[in-house]
Protein backbone atom coordinates (compact mmCIF):
# COMPACT_ATOMS: atom_id res chain seq x y z
CA UNK A 1 0.00 0.00 0.00
CA UNK A 2 3.01 2.71 0.69
CA UNK A 3 4.32 1.78 -2.50
CA UNK A 4 1.00 2.65 -4.27
CA UNK A 5 0.62 5.75 -2.76
CA UNK A 6 3.93 7.04 -3.15
CA UNK A 7 3.66 6.84 -6.82
CA UNK A 8 -0.64 8.06 -7.36
CA UNK A 9 0.25 11.62 -8.09
CA UNK A 10 1.95 9.84 -11.53
CA UNK A 11 -0.76 7.54 -12.05
CA UNK A 12 -2.08 9.96 -14.74
CA UNK A 13 1.19 10.03 -16.57
CA UNK A 14 1.44 6.95 -16.59
CA UNK A 15 -1.89 6.17 -18.07
CA UNK A 16 -1.37 8.66 -20.71
CA UNK A 17 1.93 6.44 -21.84
CA UNK A 18 0.62 3.61 -21.62
CA UNK A 19 -2.09 4.82 -24.20
CA UNK A 20 0.29 6.00 -26.53
CA UNK A 21 2.55 3.01 -26.38
CA UNK A 22 0.02 0.91 -27.49
CA UNK A 23 -1.30 3.34 -30.06
CA UNK A 24 2.56 3.08 -31.51
CA UNK A 25 3.48 -0.21 -31.11
CA UNK A 26 -0.08 -2.31 -32.24
CA UNK A 27 -0.68 -3.49 -28.69
CA UNK A 28 -4.41 -4.74 -28.66
CA UNK A 29 -6.73 -2.29 -26.15
CA UNK A 30 -10.21 -2.01 -25.21
CA UNK A 31 -13.07 -1.32 -27.77
CA UNK A 32 -13.97 2.23 -27.80
CA UNK A 33 -17.99 2.07 -28.10
CA UNK A 34 -18.97 5.02 -26.35
CA UNK A 35 -19.09 8.42 -27.22
CA UNK A 36 -16.61 9.45 -25.01
CA UNK A 37 -14.05 6.84 -25.67
CA UNK A 38 -14.55 8.01 -29.44
CA UNK A 39 -14.23 11.25 -28.59
CA UNK A 40 -10.79 10.73 -26.69
CA UNK A 41 -10.04 7.99 -29.94
CA UNK A 42 -10.00 11.23 -32.21
CA UNK A 43 -8.11 13.47 -29.29
CA UNK A 44 -5.36 11.32 -29.85
CA UNK A 45 -5.14 10.65 -33.61
CA UNK A 46 -4.98 14.44 -33.73
CA UNK A 47 -2.10 14.51 -31.53
CA UNK A 48 -0.34 11.66 -33.02
CA UNK A 49 -0.13 13.45 -36.45
CA UNK A 50 0.75 16.76 -34.98
CA UNK A 51 3.63 14.61 -33.10
CA UNK A 52 4.91 12.94 -35.96
CA UNK A 53 5.11 16.08 -38.54
CA UNK A 54 6.73 17.87 -35.00
CA UNK A 55 10.78 18.24 -34.73
CA UNK A 56 12.08 14.63 -33.58
CA UNK A 57 14.83 14.01 -30.60
CA UNK A 58 18.08 14.70 -33.51
CA UNK A 59 16.42 18.60 -33.81
CA UNK A 60 17.15 19.15 -30.18
CA UNK A 61 20.19 17.37 -30.41
CA UNK A 62 21.67 19.47 -33.49
CA UNK A 63 20.22 23.09 -31.51
CA UNK A 64 21.98 21.87 -28.66
CA UNK A 65 25.28 21.35 -30.30
CA UNK A 66 25.85 24.38 -31.83
CA UNK A 67 25.19 27.29 -29.04
CA UNK A 68 24.01 30.35 -30.42
CA UNK A 69 25.73 33.05 -29.79
CA UNK A 70 24.26 36.61 -28.78
CA UNK A 71 24.73 39.33 -31.29
CA UNK A 72 27.39 41.88 -29.16
CA UNK A 73 24.81 44.61 -30.10
CA UNK A 74 21.84 42.71 -27.35
CA UNK A 75 22.56 42.94 -23.86
CA UNK A 76 20.90 41.41 -20.90
CA UNK A 77 17.54 43.08 -19.27
CA UNK A 78 18.68 44.57 -15.91
CA UNK A 79 18.27 43.46 -12.78
CA UNK A 80 14.33 44.45 -11.40
CA UNK A 81 16.14 46.47 -8.77
CA UNK A 82 18.36 48.62 -11.02
CA UNK A 83 17.57 50.45 -14.13
CA UNK A 84 19.38 50.51 -17.23
CA UNK A 85 21.03 54.15 -16.64
CA UNK A 86 22.22 52.77 -12.99
CA UNK A 87 23.87 50.25 -14.85
CA UNK A 88 25.78 52.43 -17.13
CA UNK A 89 29.51 53.75 -15.61
CA UNK A 90 27.83 57.37 -17.06
CA UNK A 91 31.82 58.32 -17.79
CA UNK A 92 33.07 57.78 -14.47
CA UNK A 93 37.02 57.11 -14.29
CA UNK A 94 38.36 53.60 -13.35
CA UNK A 95 41.76 53.37 -12.31
CA UNK A 96 43.26 49.80 -12.05
CA UNK A 97 46.62 48.41 -10.56
CA UNK A 98 47.45 44.80 -11.16
CA UNK A 99 49.23 42.68 -8.68
CA UNK A 100 50.77 39.20 -8.81
CA UNK A 101 50.93 36.66 -12.48
CA UNK A 102 50.25 37.30 -16.14
CA UNK A 103 46.91 35.72 -15.80
CA UNK A 104 46.49 38.72 -13.37
CA UNK A 105 47.11 41.41 -16.27
CA UNK A 106 45.09 39.77 -18.96
CA UNK A 107 42.67 39.40 -16.02
CA UNK A 108 42.72 43.50 -15.84
CA UNK A 109 42.35 43.60 -19.81
CA UNK A 110 39.07 41.58 -19.49
CA UNK A 111 37.72 43.69 -16.81
CA UNK A 112 38.25 47.09 -18.80
CA UNK A 113 37.03 45.39 -21.42
CA UNK A 114 33.48 44.47 -19.83
CA UNK A 115 33.69 48.01 -17.96
CA UNK A 116 34.67 50.01 -21.23
CA UNK A 117 31.24 48.72 -22.82
CA UNK A 118 29.42 50.02 -19.87
CA UNK A 119 30.25 53.59 -20.33
CA UNK A 120 33.39 53.78 -17.83
CA UNK A 121 36.19 55.92 -18.75
CA UNK A 122 40.12 54.90 -17.90
CA UNK A 123 42.43 57.34 -15.98
CA UNK A 124 46.20 56.09 -15.27
CA UNK A 125 45.73 59.11 -12.10
CA UNK A 126 44.52 58.19 -8.72
CA UNK A 127 43.42 61.10 -7.90
CA UNK A 128 41.12 61.84 -10.33
CA UNK A 129 39.52 58.35 -10.17
CA UNK A 130 36.20 57.51 -9.39
CA UNK A 131 36.40 53.80 -9.06
CA UNK A 132 39.85 52.22 -7.91
CA UNK A 133 40.13 48.49 -8.45
CA UNK A 134 42.65 45.87 -7.47
CA UNK A 135 43.57 42.87 -9.08
CA UNK A 136 45.06 40.83 -6.46
CA UNK A 137 46.74 37.73 -5.71
CA UNK A 138 46.53 35.35 -3.14
CA UNK A 139 49.58 32.80 -3.97
CA UNK A 140 51.69 33.89 -0.75
CA UNK A 141 51.00 35.61 2.11
CA UNK A 142 53.36 38.75 1.45
CA UNK A 143 51.09 39.33 -1.63
CA UNK A 144 48.15 39.44 0.40
CA UNK A 145 49.92 41.45 3.26
CA UNK A 146 50.56 44.32 -0.22
CA UNK A 147 47.17 44.89 -0.53
CA UNK A 148 46.01 45.63 2.81
CA UNK A 149 48.89 47.94 3.04
CA UNK A 150 47.78 49.77 0.04
CA UNK A 151 44.06 49.48 1.11
CA UNK A 152 45.13 51.74 4.52
CA UNK A 153 46.69 54.13 1.75
CA UNK A 154 43.50 54.34 -0.15
CA UNK A 155 41.35 54.74 2.95
CA UNK A 156 42.82 58.38 3.29
CA UNK A 157 42.26 58.70 -0.05
CA UNK A 158 38.61 57.98 0.14
CA UNK A 159 38.26 60.14 3.61
CA UNK A 160 39.74 62.93 1.63
CA UNK A 161 37.27 62.87 -1.47
CA UNK A 162 35.26 66.35 -1.30
CA UNK A 163 31.61 66.11 -0.78
CA UNK A 164 31.45 67.67 -4.23
CA UNK A 165 32.37 64.89 -6.25
CA UNK A 166 30.88 61.73 -6.19
CA UNK A 167 31.95 59.13 -4.06
CA UNK A 168 34.77 57.27 -4.34
CA UNK A 169 34.48 53.94 -4.82
CA UNK A 170 36.93 50.70 -4.14
CA UNK A 171 36.96 47.38 -5.34
CA UNK A 172 38.86 44.45 -4.76
CA UNK A 173 39.12 41.78 -7.76
CA UNK A 174 40.81 37.95 -8.62
CA UNK A 175 42.08 35.99 -6.42
CA UNK A 176 42.39 37.60 -2.64
CA UNK A 177 38.39 38.58 -3.52
CA UNK A 178 37.79 34.68 -3.76
CA UNK A 179 39.81 33.20 -0.90
CA UNK A 180 39.01 35.97 1.98
CA UNK A 181 35.67 37.18 1.01
CA UNK A 182 34.08 37.83 4.16
CA UNK A 183 37.25 38.96 6.22
CA UNK A 184 37.30 41.81 3.65
CA UNK A 185 34.14 43.23 3.84
CA UNK A 186 34.13 43.07 7.84
CA UNK A 187 37.81 44.29 8.34
CA UNK A 188 37.91 46.79 5.78
CA UNK A 189 34.55 48.70 5.75
CA UNK A 190 35.61 51.24 2.84
CA UNK A 191 35.92 48.32 -0.02
CA UNK A 192 32.44 48.54 -1.50
CA UNK A 193 32.86 45.60 -4.12
CA UNK A 194 34.70 42.23 -4.40
CA UNK A 195 34.67 40.37 -7.69
CA UNK A 196 36.36 37.06 -7.77
CA UNK A 197 37.80 35.82 -11.25
CA UNK A 198 34.79 34.29 -12.70
CA UNK A 199 32.85 37.48 -11.89
CA UNK A 200 34.51 40.18 -14.16
CA UNK A 201 30.87 40.33 -16.35
CA UNK A 202 28.98 41.27 -12.79
CA UNK A 203 31.20 44.37 -12.49
CA UNK A 204 28.35 46.77 -13.90
CA UNK A 205 25.99 45.22 -11.55
CA UNK A 206 28.03 45.45 -8.25
CA UNK A 207 29.61 48.94 -9.01
CA UNK A 208 25.92 50.28 -9.76
CA UNK A 209 25.20 48.42 -6.06
CA UNK A 210 27.53 49.84 -4.73
CA UNK A 211 26.41 53.41 -5.75
CA UNK A 212 23.35 53.09 -3.20
CA UNK A 213 26.13 53.14 -0.22
CA UNK A 214 26.25 49.37 0.26
CA UNK A 215 28.55 46.33 -0.47
CA UNK A 216 28.51 44.36 -3.21
CA UNK A 217 30.28 41.24 -3.96
CA UNK A 218 30.23 37.88 -6.18
CA UNK A 219 32.63 35.20 -6.23
CA UNK A 220 31.27 32.70 -7.60
CA UNK A 221 33.10 30.25 -9.43
CA UNK A 222 32.08 29.02 -12.60
CA UNK A 223 32.99 25.35 -14.27
CA UNK A 224 32.47 27.05 -17.71
CA UNK A 225 33.69 30.76 -17.79
CA UNK A 226 36.37 31.28 -19.99
CA UNK A 227 35.24 35.28 -20.91
CA UNK A 228 35.73 33.21 -24.77
CA UNK A 229 33.39 36.45 -26.32
CA UNK A 230 35.66 39.29 -24.33
CA UNK A 231 37.84 40.97 -26.30
CA UNK A 232 40.57 41.99 -24.13
CA UNK A 233 41.84 45.62 -24.20
CA UNK A 234 45.50 45.92 -24.36
CA UNK A 235 46.28 48.17 -21.34
CA UNK A 236 49.39 49.85 -23.04
CA UNK A 237 48.60 51.08 -26.59
CA UNK A 238 52.37 50.79 -27.33
CA UNK A 239 52.70 46.81 -26.66
CA UNK A 240 54.45 44.87 -28.90
CA UNK A 241 53.59 41.38 -27.25
CA UNK A 242 50.46 40.68 -25.55
CA UNK A 243 49.14 37.75 -23.19
CA UNK A 244 46.18 35.44 -24.57
CA UNK A 245 44.45 33.64 -21.62
CA UNK A 246 43.19 30.26 -23.09
CA UNK A 247 42.59 28.22 -20.65
CA UNK A 248 41.31 29.13 -16.92
CA UNK A 249 41.64 26.87 -13.58
CA UNK A 250 43.86 24.17 -12.32
CA UNK A 251 42.96 20.74 -11.30
CA UNK A 252 46.09 18.92 -10.25
CA UNK A 253 45.86 19.84 -6.42
CA UNK A 254 49.37 19.73 -5.70
CA UNK A 255 49.21 20.19 -1.75
CA UNK A 256 50.57 23.64 -1.48
CA UNK A 257 48.54 25.57 -3.53
CA UNK A 258 45.85 27.35 -3.23
CA UNK A 259 44.55 27.86 -7.43
CA UNK A 260 42.17 25.66 -7.66
CA UNK A 261 40.33 27.37 -4.88
CA UNK A 262 40.93 30.71 -5.99
CA UNK A 263 40.07 29.90 -9.67
CA UNK A 264 38.69 27.03 -9.74
CA UNK A 265 38.54 23.71 -11.94
CA UNK A 266 39.83 23.12 -15.43
CA UNK A 267 38.34 24.76 -17.86
CA UNK A 268 39.50 25.75 -21.76
CA UNK A 269 38.57 27.83 -24.26
CA UNK A 270 37.59 27.52 -27.91
CA UNK A 271 39.76 26.84 -30.33
CA UNK A 272 38.43 29.48 -32.74
CA UNK A 273 37.70 32.08 -30.19
CA UNK A 274 41.57 32.17 -29.57
CA UNK A 275 42.73 32.07 -33.08
CA UNK A 276 40.65 35.18 -33.54
CA UNK A 277 41.66 37.28 -30.63
CA UNK A 278 45.67 36.02 -32.06
CA UNK A 279 44.47 37.18 -35.65
CA UNK A 280 43.26 40.80 -34.06
CA UNK A 281 46.80 41.25 -32.14
CA UNK A 282 48.91 40.33 -35.44
CA UNK A 283 46.63 42.63 -36.84
CA UNK A 284 47.17 45.29 -34.59
CA UNK A 285 50.76 44.96 -35.22
CA UNK A 286 51.67 43.24 -32.01
CA UNK A 287 54.85 40.92 -32.56
CA UNK A 288 54.45 38.46 -29.62
CA UNK A 289 51.81 36.56 -27.78
CA UNK A 290 51.87 34.40 -24.78
CA UNK A 291 49.25 32.13 -24.29
CA UNK A 292 48.18 31.78 -20.96
CA UNK A 293 47.21 29.43 -18.15
CA UNK A 294 47.68 28.09 -14.53
CA UNK A 295 48.30 24.90 -16.38
CA UNK A 296 48.28 26.19 -19.81
CA UNK A 297 49.44 22.63 -21.94
CA UNK A 298 46.81 20.88 -19.99
CA UNK A 299 44.42 22.44 -22.69
CA UNK A 300 41.65 20.60 -24.00
CA UNK A 301 38.58 22.10 -25.83
CA UNK A 302 35.84 20.22 -25.89
CA UNK A 303 33.37 22.43 -27.70
CA UNK A 304 33.65 21.07 -30.62
CA UNK A 305 31.55 17.51 -30.49
CA UNK A 306 32.98 15.84 -33.13
CA UNK A 307 36.31 15.97 -31.20
CA UNK A 308 35.06 14.46 -27.89
CA UNK A 309 35.66 10.51 -28.60
CA UNK A 310 39.13 11.30 -29.59
CA UNK A 311 42.11 9.37 -27.13
CA UNK A 312 43.70 11.14 -24.57
CA UNK A 313 47.15 12.64 -24.99
CA UNK A 314 50.30 11.36 -23.28
CA UNK A 315 51.82 12.37 -20.17
CA UNK A 316 55.38 13.01 -19.85
CA UNK A 317 57.46 10.01 -19.24
CA UNK A 318 57.46 8.54 -15.99
CA UNK A 319 54.72 11.31 -14.57
CA UNK A 320 51.35 10.58 -13.47
CA UNK A 321 48.43 12.98 -12.83
CA UNK A 322 46.43 13.41 -9.59
CA UNK A 323 43.31 13.30 -11.59
CA UNK A 324 41.70 10.62 -13.92
CA UNK A 325 42.71 10.85 -17.48
CA UNK A 326 40.86 13.14 -19.17
CA UNK A 327 39.51 11.58 -22.80
CA UNK A 328 38.65 13.71 -25.77
CA UNK A 329 39.06 17.30 -27.22
CA UNK A 330 41.49 19.16 -29.08
CA UNK A 331 44.83 19.32 -27.31
CA UNK A 332 47.78 21.98 -26.74
CA UNK A 333 49.74 20.63 -29.72
CA UNK A 334 46.68 21.16 -32.05
CA UNK A 335 46.13 24.92 -30.70
CA UNK A 336 50.18 25.28 -30.86
CA UNK A 337 50.03 24.58 -34.49
CA UNK A 338 47.02 26.63 -35.66
CA UNK A 339 48.04 29.81 -33.77
CA UNK A 340 52.18 29.56 -35.35
CA UNK A 341 50.25 29.58 -38.84
CA UNK A 342 48.43 32.59 -37.99
CA UNK A 343 51.36 34.84 -38.63
CA UNK A 344 55.11 34.08 -39.05
CA UNK A 345 56.33 37.15 -37.88
CA UNK A 346 54.58 36.88 -34.74
CA UNK A 347 57.03 34.69 -31.75
CA UNK A 348 54.05 32.57 -29.69
CA UNK A 349 55.28 31.40 -25.95
CA UNK A 350 53.18 29.75 -23.63
CA UNK A 351 53.26 29.80 -19.46
CA UNK A 352 52.74 28.60 -17.25
CA UNK A 353 52.98 24.66 -17.88
CA UNK A 354 53.25 21.21 -15.51
CA UNK A 355 56.06 18.94 -16.42
CA UNK A 356 53.66 16.26 -16.80
CA UNK A 357 52.06 17.47 -19.98
CA UNK A 358 55.14 17.43 -22.43
CA UNK A 359 53.99 14.81 -24.98
CA UNK A 360 56.51 14.49 -27.86
CA UNK A 361 54.03 16.00 -30.24
CA UNK A 362 54.44 19.23 -28.56
CA UNK A 363 57.89 19.16 -28.16
CA UNK A 364 58.77 18.07 -31.78
CA UNK A 365 55.83 21.68 -32.68
CA UNK A 366 58.52 23.71 -31.33
CA UNK A 367 61.66 22.51 -32.53
CA UNK A 368 59.59 22.67 -35.88
CA UNK A 369 58.05 26.19 -36.01
CA UNK A 370 60.45 28.94 -36.07
CA UNK A 371 58.43 31.06 -34.56
CA UNK A 372 57.43 29.23 -31.34
CA UNK A 373 60.10 30.38 -28.85
CA UNK A 374 62.79 27.59 -27.99
CA UNK A 375 61.61 28.33 -24.32
CA UNK A 376 60.17 26.11 -21.80
CA UNK A 377 59.00 26.84 -18.33
CA UNK A 378 59.56 23.41 -16.15
CA UNK A 379 58.83 23.95 -12.74
CA UNK A 380 60.30 21.31 -10.47
CA UNK A 381 59.51 23.22 -7.16
CA UNK A 382 61.93 21.02 -5.47
CA UNK A 383 64.91 18.50 -6.08
CA UNK A 384 63.92 15.93 -3.62
CA UNK A 385 61.77 12.76 -5.06
CA UNK A 386 60.45 12.98 -0.88
CA UNK A 387 59.37 16.27 -0.69
CA UNK A 388 58.28 16.19 -4.25
CA UNK A 389 55.38 13.40 -3.33
CA UNK A 390 54.23 15.51 -0.32
CA UNK A 391 53.58 18.29 -2.71
CA UNK A 392 51.89 15.57 -4.66
CA UNK A 393 53.48 16.54 -8.07
CA UNK A 394 53.33 13.29 -9.68
CA UNK A 395 57.08 12.77 -10.70
CA UNK A 396 60.35 12.47 -8.88
CA UNK A 397 63.22 13.77 -9.50
CA UNK A 398 64.53 10.86 -11.53
CA UNK A 399 61.31 11.09 -13.95
CA UNK A 400 62.00 15.31 -14.24
CA UNK A 401 66.06 15.45 -14.86
CA UNK A 402 65.20 12.60 -17.72
CA UNK A 403 62.31 15.13 -19.39
CA UNK A 404 65.04 17.63 -19.12
CA UNK A 405 67.57 15.62 -21.33
CA UNK A 406 64.86 14.53 -23.67
CA UNK A 407 63.43 18.19 -24.36
CA UNK A 408 67.42 19.12 -24.74
CA UNK A 409 67.66 16.07 -27.13
CA UNK A 410 64.57 17.03 -28.94
CA UNK A 411 64.99 21.29 -29.01
CA UNK A 412 68.80 22.06 -29.21
CA UNK A 413 69.53 25.24 -27.81
CA UNK A 414 66.55 25.67 -25.29
CA UNK A 415 66.52 27.93 -22.60
CA UNK A 416 64.88 26.32 -19.35
CA UNK A 417 63.50 28.16 -16.31
CA UNK A 418 62.29 26.70 -13.29
CA UNK A 419 60.16 27.43 -10.12
CA UNK A 420 61.43 26.23 -6.61
CA UNK A 421 60.13 26.36 -2.96
CA UNK A 422 62.32 26.72 -0.08
CA UNK A 423 61.51 25.54 2.86
CA UNK A 424 57.98 23.14 2.54
CA UNK A 425 56.99 21.23 5.40
CA UNK A 426 58.96 18.40 6.66
CA UNK A 427 62.05 19.64 4.29
CA UNK A 428 64.71 18.46 5.72
CA UNK A 429 68.28 19.85 5.30
CA UNK A 430 69.16 17.14 3.29
CA UNK A 431 66.32 17.72 0.80
CA UNK A 432 67.28 20.85 0.56
CA UNK A 433 70.60 19.90 -0.67
CA UNK A 434 69.07 17.66 -2.90
CA UNK A 435 67.27 21.19 -4.25
CA UNK A 436 70.78 23.11 -4.91
CA UNK A 437 71.82 20.09 -6.63
CA UNK A 438 69.14 20.08 -9.11
CA UNK A 439 70.25 23.44 -9.86
CA UNK A 440 73.50 22.68 -10.79
CA UNK A 441 72.53 19.68 -12.72
CA UNK A 442 70.06 21.55 -14.97
CA UNK A 443 71.59 24.43 -15.48
CA UNK A 444 68.10 26.71 -15.57
CA UNK A 445 68.84 30.16 -17.65
CA UNK A 446 66.30 31.56 -15.61
CA UNK A 447 64.57 31.11 -12.33
CA UNK A 448 61.34 32.31 -9.49
CA UNK A 449 62.16 31.42 -6.65
CA UNK A 450 59.97 31.37 -2.98
CA UNK A 451 60.27 30.93 0.45
CA UNK A 452 56.95 28.53 1.26
CA UNK A 453 53.72 30.06 2.41
CA UNK A 454 50.79 27.76 4.14
CA UNK A 455 47.37 28.55 2.39
CA UNK A 456 44.24 27.81 4.13
CA UNK A 457 42.02 25.14 2.46
CA UNK A 458 45.21 23.34 0.73
CA UNK A 459 46.15 19.79 1.23
CA UNK A 460 49.01 21.05 2.75
CA UNK A 461 47.02 22.92 5.36
CA UNK A 462 45.15 20.53 6.24
CA UNK A 463 47.18 17.21 6.36
CA UNK A 464 51.06 18.54 6.78
CA UNK A 465 52.59 20.98 9.64
CA UNK A 466 54.56 24.17 8.42
CA UNK A 467 57.23 23.03 10.38
CA UNK A 468 60.50 24.88 8.89
CA UNK A 469 60.90 28.11 11.19
CA UNK A 470 60.86 30.98 9.22
CA UNK A 471 64.66 31.98 9.53
CA UNK A 472 65.50 28.44 8.09
CA UNK A 473 62.88 29.24 5.38
CA UNK A 474 64.64 32.60 4.21
CA UNK A 475 68.46 31.19 4.94
CA UNK A 476 67.44 28.25 2.74
CA UNK A 477 66.19 30.90 0.56
CA UNK A 478 68.91 32.81 -0.13
CA UNK A 479 71.29 29.72 -0.55
CA UNK A 480 69.25 28.67 -3.39
CA UNK A 481 69.54 32.00 -4.72
CA UNK A 482 73.11 32.04 -5.15
CA UNK A 483 73.07 28.78 -6.46
CA UNK A 484 70.90 29.81 -9.27
CA UNK A 485 72.54 32.62 -10.05
CA UNK A 486 76.45 31.08 -10.19
CA UNK A 487 74.69 28.46 -12.56
CA UNK A 488 72.35 30.85 -14.56
CA UNK A 489 75.65 32.84 -15.20
CA UNK A 490 77.34 29.87 -16.43
CA UNK A 491 74.57 29.14 -18.80
CA UNK A 492 74.09 32.67 -19.76
CA UNK A 493 77.72 33.04 -21.06
CA UNK A 494 77.10 30.48 -23.53
CA UNK A 495 75.62 33.31 -25.54
CA UNK A 496 78.57 35.33 -25.71
CA UNK A 497 80.24 34.84 -29.27
CA UNK A 498 76.78 34.22 -30.30
CA UNK A 499 74.43 36.39 -32.31
CA UNK A 500 71.13 36.58 -31.18
CA UNK A 501 67.74 37.80 -32.53
CA UNK A 502 66.09 40.32 -30.32
CA UNK A 503 62.41 41.37 -30.32
CA UNK A 504 62.78 45.11 -29.34
CA UNK A 505 60.55 46.36 -26.60
CA UNK A 506 61.79 50.04 -26.23
CA UNK A 507 64.57 52.24 -24.09
CA UNK A 508 66.82 50.58 -21.29
CA UNK A 509 65.21 51.45 -17.54
CA UNK A 510 69.52 52.04 -16.79
CA UNK A 511 70.08 53.67 -19.71
CA UNK A 512 68.67 56.06 -21.80
CA UNK A 513 71.16 55.77 -24.56
CA UNK A 514 70.51 52.19 -24.18
CA UNK A 515 67.83 49.70 -25.79
CA UNK A 516 66.04 46.65 -24.39
CA UNK A 517 64.47 43.53 -25.70
CA UNK A 518 64.33 39.84 -25.61
CA UNK A 519 66.25 36.73 -27.13
CA UNK A 520 64.30 33.74 -27.94
CA UNK A 521 65.05 32.28 -24.82
CA UNK A 522 63.30 35.67 -22.94
CA UNK A 523 66.43 36.18 -21.58
CA UNK A 524 66.58 40.54 -21.32
CA UNK A 525 69.13 41.74 -23.83
CA UNK A 526 70.81 45.69 -23.81
CA UNK A 527 72.43 47.16 -26.45
CA UNK A 528 73.34 50.75 -27.66
CA UNK A 529 70.72 52.63 -29.60
CA UNK A 530 72.81 53.30 -32.38
CA UNK A 531 72.15 53.24 -36.38
CA UNK A 532 72.13 49.80 -38.17
CA UNK A 533 71.62 48.55 -42.09
CA UNK A 534 68.07 47.11 -42.57
CA UNK A 535 68.57 43.68 -44.72
CA UNK A 536 64.97 44.23 -46.07
CA UNK A 537 65.89 47.27 -47.76
CA UNK A 538 69.33 47.14 -49.06
CA UNK A 539 71.50 50.56 -48.61
CA UNK A 540 68.88 52.11 -46.14
CA UNK A 541 70.29 52.70 -42.01
CA UNK A 542 67.78 53.18 -39.71
CA UNK A 543 67.07 53.09 -35.44
CA UNK A 544 65.79 50.48 -33.99
CA UNK A 545 62.16 51.00 -32.97
CA UNK A 546 59.76 48.80 -30.55
CA UNK A 547 58.43 46.23 -32.06
CA UNK A 548 61.65 45.67 -34.34
CA UNK A 549 63.61 42.45 -35.21
CA UNK A 550 67.28 43.12 -34.44
CA UNK A 551 70.22 40.67 -34.18
CA UNK A 552 72.58 41.70 -31.40
CA UNK A 553 76.16 40.11 -31.12
CA UNK A 554 76.40 39.23 -27.20
CA UNK A 555 79.91 40.45 -25.34
CA UNK A 556 78.99 39.81 -21.93
CA UNK A 557 76.50 38.37 -19.83
CA UNK A 558 75.01 37.91 -16.28
CA UNK A 559 72.65 35.49 -14.38
CA UNK A 560 69.44 37.88 -16.00
CA UNK A 561 70.54 39.89 -18.17
CA UNK A 562 72.85 39.58 -22.06
CA UNK A 563 74.29 42.74 -23.66
CA UNK A 564 75.64 43.30 -26.85
CA UNK A 565 76.19 45.75 -29.69
CA UNK A 566 73.21 45.49 -32.47
CA UNK A 567 74.06 44.08 -36.50
CA UNK A 568 71.17 45.23 -38.17
CA UNK A 569 67.23 45.18 -38.56
CA UNK A 570 65.88 41.95 -39.85
CA UNK A 571 62.72 39.92 -40.02
CA UNK A 572 62.20 36.78 -37.95
CA UNK A 573 61.55 34.89 -41.19
CA UNK A 574 64.98 36.15 -42.73
CA UNK A 575 67.60 36.08 -39.19
CA UNK A 576 67.52 32.14 -39.73
CA UNK A 577 70.21 32.85 -42.58
CA UNK A 578 72.42 35.31 -40.36
CA UNK A 579 73.26 33.26 -37.65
Amino acid sequence: MQRCQRWRPLASVSWVLLRTCRAHSGLPSTACSSPERQQEAGVWKDFNSRLATGPTFQHFLRNASVPQEKPSSEVDDPPPYLTVDELSGRQRKVYLETYGCQMNVNDTEIAWSILQKSGYLRTSNLQEADVILLVTCSIREKAEQTIWNRLQQLKVLKSKRLRSRVPLRIGILGCMAERLKEEILSREKMVDVLAGPDAYRDLPRLLAVAESGQQAANVLLSLDETYADVMPVQTSPSATSAFVSIMRGCDNMCSYCIVPFTRGRERSRPVASILEEVRKLSEQGLKEVTLLGQNVNSFRDTSEVQFNNAVSTNLSRGFSSNYKTKQGGLRFAHLLDQVSRIDPEMRIRFTSPHPKDFPDEVLQLIHERDNICKQIHLPAQSGSSRVLEAMQRGYSREAYVELVHHIRESIPDVSLSSDFIAGFCGETEEDHFQTMSLLQEVQYNMGFLFAYSMRQKTRAYHRLKDDIPEEVKLRRLEELITVFREEATKANKTFVGCTQLVLVEGLSKRSATDLCGRNDGNLKVIFPDAEMEDVTNSGLRVRAQPGDYVLVKITSASSQTLKGHVLCRTTLKDSSTYY
